[in-house]
């Protein structure tokens, strides 16, 4: 999908409009925090969704490698022109956005350089290795989020780096069964080595897909590791909660205590991994949602 091609519009109410619906339908996590925003820093959140939706669909599309890039490309440049008038709803709206609140291109620009690191495959020999993956395609949007609460300090920043890279680490971990039926393998191989699994001599990413959920041996001793690890980092990556307003700090508990309750179903029970996507429900969210907003950071 070409970023800025999608129904061009210039009316910024209109363009919010469709990036608000976007992130209604497709972020199910996501959306829980922010709808507890004032409208104006929803609707920005919306906008810096619905761009990092169009950037990842371009990553996990069926486009060839070549298309891609070329694609990636393209919206580097539309992010360098933000001001520049280019049409589609999500630019648009996110120009309209950057009047108001000083969002860091730089951020954008590292999304996309994320994304693109999946195209060069998706092998991390080392836990660091993978920091770096995490920082571009989920710090990224931390430090975006950031400049739409309000708080840009450089310990803010990096503290909201640090919870992005925390719901990203969650991801991979719910995500290992999807990821590697499509070929894609982000625990670190340092990691699957130490805890020998898949069983050594197997190929990473057809061995882990073909592996049973009745049977987790190793699986649940690795996951108990990435878990704990994964916990350190939310705690670290929270202590941003002391720095934001009201509404913000609840936006940001909402949101980290939906991905911190997935990861503890799946320490819970690791094999959960291997039966697909572990998921809470609309009322579990719900609830998470409330009490962040009566919760005082």
């Amino acid at each position: 999908m070409s970023v800025g091609t999608i129904a061009p519009s210039d009316d910024p109410a209109a363009s919010l409009r469709h990036c608000a619906a976007v992130t209604r339908r497709e972020a199910g996590n996501f959306y829980w925090g922010i709808r507890l925003l004032p409208r104006p820093k929803f609707e920005a959140l919306c906008a810096i969704y619905a761009f990092a939706r169009e950037i990842d669909d371009i990553g996990d599309g069926t486009l060839d490698d070549a298309t891609k890039l070329a694609e990636l490309a393209r919206a580097r440049t539309a992010i360098e022109q933000l001001d520049g008038g280019t049409p589609g709803p999500v630019l648009t709206a996110l120009a309209h956005v950057e009047r108001s609140f000083p969002l860091p291109r730089q951020s954008f620009v590292d999304l996309i350089d994320g994304v693109q690191m999946d195209l060069a495959g998706t092998h991390y020999e080392t836990f660091d290795e993978l920091v770096v993956y995490c920082r571009r395609v989920a710090g990224s949007i931390g430090r975006l989020c950031l400049a739409v609460f309000g708080a840009p300090d450089a310990k803010a920043a990096s503290l909201a780096d640090d919870l992005g890279v925390a719901m990203q680490l969650t991801n991979i971990l719910r995500d290992v069964r999807e990821d590697a039926l499509n070929g894609r393998v982000y625990l670190p191989a340092e990691d699957l080595r130490r805890f020998a699994w898949p069983a050594e001599g197997e190929g990473d990413s057809a061995a882990i897909a073909a592996r049973s959920p009745a049977a987790p041996g190793p699986l649940a001793e690795l996951v108990h590791f990435e878990a704990a690890r994964n916990r350190e980092w939310f705690a670290r990556g929270r202590q941003l909660l002391g720095l934001l307003d009201r509404r913000s700090a609840a936006c940001v508990l909402a949101m980290s205590s939906i991905y911190a309750r997935l990861l503890e179903l799946i320490d819970a029970r690791p094999e959960r991994i291997l039966e697909g996507r572990v998921r809470l429900s609309t009322g579990a969210k719900a609830g998470i949602a409330a009490r962040s907003l009566l919760t005082r950071p």
